[in-house]
């Protein structure tokens, strides 16, 4: 028997390139926050649960739960270290909550911080040259950065569905036209799709302006008991679904690492992320159209067309009106990152899943001051990460 899981306070240290500053410092501001953001101190935290990765050391490769205790809190709580590359934070959220939720403590955190290497994201440091290893073929046989991926999608969406040039470029700007009034952005100046088509081809049909770069950043949220969360000050938010999943043999999504695969029709395209959702969905007793807007990772304008569409809010090709047409805009029907997304804050591997349901909470708190969206209730999250992870959190006020 589980109980009801609060979202108490969140946190981040805006996204950028912060080289006078550590991983460790990085999430310490975020975790500060955070529980400045609860109303509580370090003494009240019961458990704390970290996004890792290995872009930077660290004890364990970048597994710093409980470098982060060391630092300010040896206390003897539970420090719980996961994975999952980009959804490692969701993982880690979906952790916390799974302790809260099974009596295992009443408070919880969960937190992601990462500085990133610079340009495109490499192979592992050190990785063995295994000739059985996919991502050793895609780094090596194919030279296949990251948006390769993308592009290979971006083209076959134009090839079934006519998306046009223009329209993945009018995704970008959409992004930057929401990041502007939002401080944790790293890019907050609007673009025009002519500087779009300006701006460096990476890989045909995806120009710079089209993908996500890499950026440092940090956030942690709170979780806690319905007792601490009427003590917060805080509209009460709940944690109304919360979903992790992992990808299924016969999805037609060209998945990094993976470089060929066999599709069988009846298992969804990006079948991690779908299933998370639609998990997460079950466990709330909502479907799509009760969702009043959409945190997704979008490491490209691809992304922003085609997830809403695998996830059952549109149609399949029917992203490209409804962005055209201003659908998923901040005011639109069904809004889709209002904070700017990866695309406006560059992607921060473990820290940007938590970002997302950090974002989740100021919107439903009515406190994403210069991007808010009107009377939202029903706020969802949908990320992806490397190795076929997937996860999606929705949260209700």
């Amino acid at each position: 028997m589980t109980r009801p899981v609060y979202v108490l306070g969140a946190g981040a240290h805006p996204w950028g390139k912060w080289p006078e500053k550590s991983q460790l410092q990085l999430a310490l501001d975020a975790m500060n926050a955070a529980i400045a953001d609860a109303a509580l101190s370090w003494s009240d935290i019961q458990a704390l649960v970290a996004a890792s990765s290995r872009f930077e050391g660290g004890m364990g490769w970048g597994l710093h739960a409980n470098e982060v205790v060391q630092a300010v809190a040896e206390q003897g709580i539970a420090c719980v270290n996961v994975g999952g590359a980009c959804a490692a934070g969701a993982i880690a959220f979906q952790t916390a909550y799974s302790m809260v939720a099974s009596g295992q403590c009443d408070v919880a955190a969960a937190m992601g911080a990462e500085r990133m290497p610079k340009g495109f994201i490499p192979r592992p440091p050190g990785s063995p040259d295994d000739v059985t290893d996919p991502d050793y073929l895609r780094w090596i046989a194919m030279g296949a950065t990251n948006p390769v991926y993308w592009a290979i999608e971006a083209q076959r969406r134009m090839h079934d569905f006519g998306t046009s040039a223009e329209t993945f470029a009018r995704a970008s700007v959409m992004m930057r036209r929401n990041a502007v009034g939002n401080v944790n952005a790293r890019f907050r100046k609007e673009s025009t799709i002519e500087e779009v088509f300006a701006s460096p081809m990476v890989c045909d049909p995806l120009h710079l302006l089209e993908i996500c770069p890499v950026s440092d950043g940090a956030a942690a949220l709170v979780l806690g008991t319905a007792e601490y969360a009427q003590r917060s000050g805080h509209r009460i938010i709940e944690v109304a679904g919360c979903a992790i999943a992992t990808g299924q043999f016969g999805d037609p999504a060209r998945r990094i690492p993976t470089v060929s695969n066999q599709v069988r029709p009846d298992v969804p395209h990006t079948s991690e992320v779908v299933t998370a959702v639609q998990r997460a969905c079950t466990m709330a007793g909502i479907g799509p159209e009760d969702i009043d807007l959409l945190e997704m990772a979008d490491n490209s304008s691809w992304h922003l067309l085609a997830w809403p569409e695998l996830f059952g809010f549109l149609e399949p090709g029917q992203g490209d009106w409804m962005l055209n047409n201003g659908k998923l805009d901040i005011g639109g029907t069904l809004p889709v990152n209002p904070s700017g997304g990866f695309l406006s804050f560059g992607e921060a591997t473990t820290a940007q899943a938590v970002l997302q349901i950090c974002e989740l909470a100021w919107q439903l708190r009515g406190d994403a001051t210069g991007h808010q969206v009107p009377d939202a209730k029903v706020a969802m999250s949908a990320v992806l990460g490397l190795g076929a992870n997937g996860a999606s959190v929705i949260l209700k006020a």
